[in-house]
């Protein structure tokens, strides 16, 4: 039986990372055998099983069952333990090693693409689900001064910011504010349903670096609203997207690909979609 990787989400047929373990394989001489499945939270535990029963030896997890994944594992990753979140599966016989590699993914394009070194900085966070949590124990871990978090439903906001420790505050979403703070992160959910970002804060610096973890048409309505208020620096998360594939191709497959051509590939497209 065949070695099949796949990514699981709901939806997931928008999903780039086929193409981009493709590109990977291809890149390194390694045949993938990689899918998009799609698999609701009341169905994911079946559909994993059933994934496992036909050759999954790994699997990467995206919205909304991150968190999910992380209680259907026997073991996992030291950093996917602190944040409570697993985006990468790995088979070990016969049960699952989760890892999460969002974070590191991320501070790598943040690093790297963009130029923002998040250490001393003050961070405004948006969302507190699976992949804002990884990104938030990575900045805390990243020695960034403040990890402020605002969440609709505070609960969520004051658990996160709980297990955060010092560097995490809480902020409540009708009373959040950008002033004195250099990066905006929307881990928000709202742009995967087309409707406008519509935050309870106004106009905004133009050295406001402002970056939506999701990509393509899930960003454009937080990426809209940005430029509108007045940021001169905004990013979606295709290159979040392209580097925490690398990771986890490398867990899986050993060496780590290149990433630049790759992210040069999917961006193309998708700037000449863009009105």
């Amino acid at each position: 039986m065949n070695a099949r990787y796949a990514v699981f989400g709901q939806p997931i047929a928008h999903s780039l990372s086929p193409r981009i373990h493709a590109l990977f394989g291809a890149q390194l001489g390694i045949a993938i055998d990689y899918r998009a499945l799609e698999a609701s939270r009341d169905d994911f535990p079946r559909a994993l099983a059933a994934f496992a029963a036909d050759g999954g030896r790994g699997a990467n997890i995206t919205l909304p069952l991150k968190e999910d994944a992380a209680a259907l594992c026997a073991d996992s990753s030291p950093r996917a333990r602190a944040c409570g979140s697993v985006n990468t599966l790995v088979r070990v016989g016969a049960a699952w090693f989760g890892d999460s590699t969002d974070g590191i993914g991320w501070l790598r394009d943040l690093r790297e693409r963009h130029g923002f070194d998040p250490r001393n900085r003050r961070i405004l966070l948006l969302g507190a689900g699976g992949a804002a949590r990884a990104v938030a124990f990575a900045l805390v871990a990243a020695e960034a001064a403040q990890v402020i978090v605002a969440n609709r439903t505070p609960e969520r906001a004051q658990a996160l910011a709980s297990a955060l420790g010092a560097r995490a505050c809480v902020s409540a979403w009708n009373d959040v504010s950008v002033e004195g703070v250099d990066l905006l992160v929307n881990a928000t959910a709202a742009g995967h349903g087309g409707t406008a970002f519509d935050p309870p804060f106004g106009r905004v610096s133009s050295s406001l670096f402002c970056y939506d973890l999701s990509y393509g048409k899930a960003a454009a309505p937080f990426l809209a609203w940005a430029r509108a208020a007045g940021a001169a620096h905004v990013s979606d998360g295709l290159g979040m997207l392209v580097e925490q594939a690398a990771e986890s191709f490398a867990i899986w497959h050993g060496p780590r690909p290149q990433t630049e051509t790759v992210y040069r590939a999917l961006r193309a497209p998708l700037e000449s979609a863009s009105p």
